[in-house]
């Protein structure tokens, strides 16, 4: 186990740190992780459609709107979806915010397609747990700490 010694000459092991982490620091680790991960693997999905065929919830209005067929636009958004977990990696601040636009997209999207309107339900929570991150970044990221 690593210890490490302050320089008032107090020792730490690496498991009293992570012990006394706070649970908003505790709650900052596991959005981050979840609003990084998630984004990511549900992007890389948009090309595979193992879990899902992910054109079904795209509102016929946004597909006559963009170019190419839903398949192509689904392609477009797996894009996005990957840098908005990579950007939640790297600056959870403003990734989170980030995370918080696209997921209000995708509920109006959801909502103008019918049958749809608990997946919309959830992605409310989850923009709630984005904005969450958001606001817990200004406190336990030390990137955001500085700006």
């Amino acid at each position: 186990m690593a210890t490490t010694v302050s320089s008032t000459g107090s020792t730490t092991t690496a498991s009293g740190i992570a012990s006394r982490r706070s649970p908003a620091a505790w709650a900052f680790l596991l959005l981050r992780s979840a609003f990084t991960v998630a984004p990511i693997l549900f992007g890389i999905d948009k090309f595979t459609n193992l879990l899902t065929d992910w054109t079904q919830y795209l509102a016929p209005w946004i597909d006559g709107v963009i170019p190419g067929d839903a398949q192509f636009a689904m392609w477009g958004i797996g894009i996005i979806e990957i840098a908005a977990g990579l950007l939640v990696a790297i600056a959870p601040r403003w990734g989170g915010l980030v995370v918080a636009a696209w997921l209000l997209g995708i509920i109006v999207n959801l909502l103008t397609l019918p049958g749809y309107f608990d997946v919309a339900l959830r992605d409310v929570g989850l923009l709630a747990g984005a904005l969450a991150l958001a606001l817990l970044a200004r406190e336990h990221d030390g990137r955001a700490r500085r700006d």
